[in-house]
Parts: structure tokens; sequence; C-alpha cells
């Protein structure tokens, strides 16, 4: 397919190309900052044109160009790295014994040719410069590079990005600080500042015959269509238009998303492996056969005496997820986590070494203006630029730390207090559910308490959730962050730890704390002495932390979705509709309509980030307990990848194509919470899950204690030894003989009733014995992947010395080359080596 890419918009004449908009109300009054501006924006080489609007009046838009000269002085400065060479791959003497393995590696690259998923990379602009050697450029050795075309030769990423540097520098009054556009838009001088889309995402021809329009629209057929759902992405060309920071995402989001094909697999493998063994289960049939073993009331006033068979359906669903393949699934996605991370950090390297940012470094930044204008008479001299700037005393630093670090506990605090409030919620109704008029809620009181608990506690977290943001905004600014980047990292950090406590407070809770404290008949521990603490199913309490994750999982990704392309697209929807009843047989430019499209998010991307994180800790922490989890979170993933494609070419405006190598301080927690689910998942093995009172039972109780027969199973009879004695008569509500309850105490004939048992005792040594040995093992075994798995892959590591070598080798010689042609020229003797 012949690859006819357009340029973009361009100016009036038909010839220069857009690199940047900027727009402004004329009814504004700040006239004269806008004139300084531009005057100097000239005067530093850059070309302007303004326009009005068609679809409003009081709108302008600012052109702004960048000549080939301009261009050509700002690469120098910022030392962007350009293509002069192409790349010769060499051969060492160990690759000649490889010619089995180059055999093997054709026949599986011949079969992926064919595989569906891969991309047809006919379809495909020749991305010339990652197949060439690049060097920083020089307008002084600009004969090394390979100049084919000098419209093309910086992309339009490359373009923008140094227009955006040239806006951030420049002054608009006298004064130090009083320079770029942000604070321009700030002080509202102008309204907008963006890169324009090369053109339409749609065309009416058909690509496959008459190809792409431009690469926004090659972006949308071939990586945002949700028809593509299944194909891989795109990431040269994704980081082509978008940057690297975004490519960057986009690659994590890809590589999360397929490594959660394993953990889902191995997750579905142990939901079927319950579901097939569940009617085998000793357990869920000694339940279900016990028609003459009655459970104690559940509640005071309106609960009466209920047959354990009754919990039959319960026992099977929680043997779903609480069977032999617990243990290892949970050890399993603990090191899942682990070999995630480092094969990441390789694959980060390799994209690093792709896009030629292996020897990028984040320029100086600049300091925010609120941090000039709060310390601008406290000046210290950069230790970098050697320049004198405002500085913040450590007095006030550490004082508004602490004053910020106190807002943070607040609210957390403020989120147990609505988590207590579920609690008093769930004690409160269950005895109005015991005795409610319809009969399937008076017989499943308990599933509907969870239920109705679970749906109030999601909207109780949804509402924090609004607080939270503008909570952490305040705190955030209250610490007069130096640097853009220092806010965003404190912002995100503060934005997790709110929402990861307010997601996961009420699953603590049930899984740690829920029919832990209740006591036992006759004696039973009270909220404020009116409210009895709530008991766990006789099956357990794991049937209730299932639900818990897995409608707030669900609906959390239900409501993320929405707000990502739903909204954007009634706000883009509503701005056409107002366009079109003002204009009539107009056509608009392309700036406009990236006008009316939805800037992106004011916090970056933040808040995508900040969702996958969320959803990662839902996947990896309590896992043991809802091994769907990673299903749950692939299946989300395959749409979330289309969606912010989606979103980012159609719904919003094109961001700055910005520069990164990594993924920030997402990483670092990434890997707290792998540290994390290690330990919670051991607690809920231990704790939540009756793994371990089975396992006690089994070795030291059971039939199979001092002898091992054949056919014996190791499990009979373990219901009724985990479930105590109670003597009716003791309620005073004129019944006789015993009912059961699930502890390990004492019968009321002994001589020492109602009292823990030495099983019980047994029982909680074993389980502090699991939860030390369950973690030293695993977090050993990650420690130890993490060692044989290097963040840079071996080969890497020598094919970027080796470039650095033939890179300095060919400057060398391209500059003698240069040279002999010079004194062809002149006349001069030709030399074939330096003189």
């Amino acid at each position: 397919m012949n690859y006819i890419a357009s340029s973009g918009p361009l100016f009036k004449d038909g010839k220069k190309r857009i690199d940047y908009i900027l727009v402004y109300r004329k009814t504004n009054i700040q006239y004269d900052k806008r004139n300084t501006f531009e005057k100097n924006l000239r005067a530093e080489g850059l070309m302007l044109e303004k326009e009005p609007a068609i679809a409003s009046h009081d709108i302008m838009f600012i052109k702004i160009h960048i000549p080939w000269d301009t261009l050509c002085k700002y690469a120098e400065r910022l030392n962007i790295r350009m293509p002069f060479r192409k790349k010769c791959y060499y051969t060492d003497g160990r690759s000649k014994s490889m010619g089995r393995m180059q055999t093997y590696f054709r026949r599986i690259k011949n079969w992926m040719a064919q595989n569906p998923m891969v991309l047809d990379k006919s379809a495909f602009p020749d991305l010339e410069e990652s197949d060439c050697y690049t060097g920083p450029f020089s307008r002084a050795r600009i004969h090394h590079f390979i100049i084919n075309n000098k419209d093309t030769f910086f992309s339009n990423a490359t373009r923008s990005r140094i227009v955006y540097h040239m806006l951030e520098r420049t002054k608009y009054e006298n004064g130090i600080s009083k320079v770029g556009i942000r604070k321009l838009i700030n002080n509202g001088s102008y309204i907008a500042a963006f890169p324009p889309h090369e053109g339409a995402y749609k065309s009416s021809q058909p690509i496959k015959t008459h190809g792409p329009q431009n690469n926004r629209h090659l972006l949308y057929e071939r990586w945002a269509r949700w028809g593509m759902w299944y194909k891989h992405q795109p990431l040269d060309l994704i980081r082509l238009y978008f940057g690297e920071k975004i490519g960057l995402y986009f690659a994590w989001l890809g590589w999360y998303t397929g490594m959660l094909i394993p953990a889902a697999i191995v997750g579905l493998c142990v939901f079927f492996y319950g579901l097939v063994t569940m009617n085998k289960s000793q357990v869920s049939q000694e339940i279900c056969k016990a028609t003459e073993v009655f459970m104690c009331p559940l509640c005071d006033k309106n609960c009466s005496l209920q047959r354990l068979n009754d919990s039959c359906i319960y026992a099977k669903v929680t043997y779903l997820f609480d069977n032999g393949g617990t243990v290892f699934f949970a050890i399993f996605m603990a090191i899942w986590a682990t070999v995630f991370l480092e094969f990441w950090k390789r694959r980060r390297s390799i994209l690093t070494y792709t896009w030629d940012l292996i020897e990028w470094e984040e320029e100086e930044e600049t300091l925010r203006p609120q941090f000039e204008a709060k310390y601008y008479k406290m000046e210290i001299v950069n230790p970098i630029t050697g320049k004198p700037e405002p500085h913040q005393p450590s007095s006030d630093k550490v004082t508004r730390l602490l004053v910020s670090v106190s807002g943070i506990f607040f609210m957390i605090s403020l989120v147990i207090t609505a988590v207590f409030g579920v609690v008093v919620y769930r004690l409160v109704v269950m005895e109005q559910f015991a005795s409610f008029k319809w009969n399937f809620i008076k017989q499943y009181w308990q599933f509907a308490t969870s239920a109705a608990a679970v749906c109030i506690n999601f909207i109780i977290i949804m509402l924090l959730n609004l607080a939270y943001e503008k909570i952490a905004y305040l705190l955030t600014n209250l610490e007069y962050p130096r640097t853009e980047s220092e806010w965003e990292n404190s912002f995100a950090l503060k934005m997790f730890l709110f929402q990861f406590v307010n997601l996961n407070s009420s699953i603590f809770y049930i899984a740690f704390f829920l029919g832990r404290f209740v006591g036992h008949p006759g004696k039973y521990n009270k909220l404020f002495d009116r409210w009895r603490l709530e008991e766990c199913h006789p099956s357990g309490c794991l049937i209730d932390l299932c639900l818990q994750m897995g409608v707030i999982m669900f609906l959390k990704q239900i409501w993320n979705n929405f707000m990502e392309l739903g909204y954007p697209l009634i706000q883009n929807w509503w701005s056409r509709h107002k366009i079109k009843r003002g204009i009539h047989d107009a056509s608009i430019p392309q700036w406009e309509n990236d006008w009316n499209l939805q800037p992106m998010n004011l916090h970056g991307l933040m808040d995508e980030y900040l969702e996958m994180v969320l959803q990662f800790g839902f996947t990896t922490i309590f896992v043991a307990a809802f091994p769907l989890a990673p299903l749950l979170a692939l299946l989300n993933n395959i749409i979330e990848i289309r969606l912010d494609a989606y979103k980012f070419v159609t719904q919003w405006r094109r961001p700055l194509p910005a520069r990164a190598t990594d993924i920030g301080i997402w990483l670092g927690i990434l890997e707290g919470i792998g540290i994390l689910a290690v330990i919670t998942n051991a607690f809920v093995i231990a704790i939540t899950s009756d793994y371990i009172p089975r396992f006690v039972y089994e070795y030291k109780y059971g039939p199979c204690a001092n002898h091992v027969e054949p056919s014996e199973n190791c499990l009979k009879g373990y219901v009724n030894n985990s479930l105590s004695f109670f003597d009716l008569s003791e309620l005073g509500m004129g019944k006789s003989g015993y009912c059961r309850y699930r502890d390990y105490r004492g019968p009321p004939w002994s001589s020492k009733p109602y009292e823990f048992t030495l099983q019980y005792w047994h029982i909680l040594a074993a389980r502090l014995a699991f939860i030390i040995v369950f973690e030293h093992l695993v977090f050993g075994i990650k420690s130890f992947i993490a060692y044989l798995i290097p963040d840079v892959p071996k080969g890497l590591h020598d094919r970027i010395r080796r470039e650095k070598y033939l890179v300095q080798e060919m400057m060398y010689e391209a500059e003698l080359e240069h040279l002999q042609q010079q004194r062809r020229k002149s006349g001069q003797p030709v030399h074939h080596e330096w003189p």
C-alpha cells in the first residue's frame, strides 16, 4: 500500500504547516500581554497567523509555524537526536553455531505472519528513524544526517515539542517570572494552547483501496476501532503521533493485559476444579446431609433455629473459592506479580532503546508559578543552571508536609468511619430482613443483608471519591511543590492512598474482622450494648468476601468506562449540536474542530494509571478469595485499551507529545502492592478460609490422624468436629436440647463449659505458622526470580555498547568524507586519514 500521509493543517498560503494553536477571546482585556508575548515569539523566529472562529465571533485562533532555521537552532540547543546512518547488524563468532535456532525462529516468524493478532506491517508507514543510528543534531554537521525532505525530517511530535519549549520560555512582561504560556492561560490571557490533529479520523474512501489520509485516520482504522480489539497495538505509530509518554502507557497497559492471560487461565482452572469436585467435597456432603443438626439463632429477636442443611448451597458455592487449589493459586499470583513487573522492566528497556531514549535526559523543569509567587523573596542559586531562583525554607516545607499528612490521616479515618456506618447498618437491618414479609428475603436474609450493604458501600465509595480528588488537590497545593513533576507525584500518591483505602477498607473488614469477635451463645458481644455483632454464615465468611469483591469490581469498571468515554461523547455531541445550530453550509477547519473536542485531563495520565493500579490491587491482594478476579480484569482491559484509544484519537484534543523513559511513581506503587498481596493472601488463607482448620483436623483429629486407610476420607466428621454445643435452656426461650455454632469451645457438660478447647489453640498456632512459612517462602521465591531476571537483556546491553562505538566511528568517518569532498571541490590534495 502506498502510504500518503497528510502533514496536517496549513497556513492560508497552503505551504506552511501549523505546529501549534493558541486560542483567546476577543473580549479579554489583557491584550497588552498577548501583544508582547506574540511579538517576542516572532522575534524568536516563529511565524504567527490569526484567524477568527467560524462558529463563535468571540473566539480567535493563532496558528504557529516554526521555520526550518528556527527548528534546527532549537533542535541543536535541546540535543534532539536525529537519524544519520542506516543500522548495519553485525554477527559475532557465537552466532555461526546457531543455524538450528535461526531455522526454528524463522518458522515462528512465518507463523506469526499468518497470526490474525499481528498487525499488517504493509498498512503502516515506514518509520525510518527506528532503523537508523541517531546522534545529537548539529547545524555544523548537518551534512551527516539523512535529510530527504526538510518538511518531514522533524516529525510533527518533535516540532510541537520544540514550539512548546519556546512558548514556555518566552516573556510576556518585564520581570524574571513573567514567562510562559501556562501563566498566560492561568491569568486568562489565552484560554487554550494545543497542537492540532493531522486531520479527520474518518474518510469517505475505504482505507484498503485509497490508503490512510493521515496518521490520525490510520490510528483510528488500525487501532482505535472496536473491530480491532484482538490486534496487537501499533506502538511505534502511537509514539510517533502522541509521544513517548503516552506510548509507554499503552505499552504498559498492553503488557499488563497480555500477562493477565495466564493468570486468568489458572484462576479459571482453580474455579472449574472446585466446580467439578464440588459434589465430591466431604465438607459439602456432610452439611447437605445434616438434617438433624440445628444451628443456634444468628440474631436475638426474629431468628429461629436453622437446620444446617439449609446452608447446602452456600457450602457448595464457598467450595468453589476455597478448595485444594486456593493455596497454589495464591502462591502463583504472588510469583506472577513479580514476573510481570520484572519482565515489564525488560520490555521498557527494549522500548527505550527502540525509541532512542537511552541517552535522553529530562531537561531541567521550570518552577511552578504558584511556587514562584509564594517564595519570590527567598532565593538561592540553582546548582544546575547557576541562576538564582525562589527557595522554600526547610522549616516551612516540613510544617506544610505535616499538615498534609494530617489531612491524609483525617481522610483515611473518614473512610473507616464510613465503613463503621455500613457495619452498623448491617447489624440493624439483619433483624428486619429476618422477619421480612417476602419469603425469599426472609429465607436468605443473610445474603440480602450482604448484598444491600455492598450496594450502599459502593455508593459511599463513589461519593467519597469525588470529595477525595478535591481534598487531594487542596493538600497538594498546600505543600507548594517546586515543579510540575513533583506536584504530579505528590497528587498521584494521595489519590492512590485515598482510593485504595476507600475501595478496600470494607473488604479488609469482611476478610479479617467479620465474625471474629462475636462471643458465643448466651454471652454475645454487642455494639453499644445494643446490637449483636454479625456472625459468619454456617459455611464461613468467604462467600461474603467474594460477593463484596465481585460487586465492587464489576460496578467500578462499568462506572469508570462510562466516565472515560460516555461523558466526553455527550459533551462533544452537545458542542457539535450548538455549532450546527449557529452556522449553515460552512466547512469547519481542523483547528476549530479540535477546539470543540474535550481537552486531555488536567492531571495527564494520572486517572488512567490510577484506575489500572487499583485494578491490579484487586487482582492480586485478595485473589485467594476470588480467583476469577484476573479473568474480570482481562475482559475489562481488552475493552479499556480500545476505549482509551478511541478517546485519545476521536474525543480529545491532541495532547502535547511528551517524552518519558518509564511510568514514573506507579512502578514503585505496583511493587508495594505486590508485597502487600503476599501478606494479605497469607492471612486470607490462614484466617478467612477453612484451609487451616481442615488441615489440622485431617492430620491431628480426623480418622487419618493415627493411621491412613486407602479408602478412608481424612475429612470425615470434620463438620461435626468444627461445631460446638450450646444448651438451649440457657437462652430462656422455653426450648430444650442443644444447638450448634461455629467455634471450638467446650460443651455444656464439660468441666469448663464454653471455654476454648485444645484444638482451638492448635489451629491458632497452625495459622500463625502458616502465615510465617507462606510469607518467607513466597518472598524468597519473589526475590530469587527478581535476581534471575535482569532489567536489561544481556543481548540488548551488548548491542547498546556496540552501537555507541559504531556511532562514534561513523561520525568520524562522515566528517572525514565531508572534509575530502570540500578539498576535491577546492582542488586541494585528498588525504585518506585525519590531517
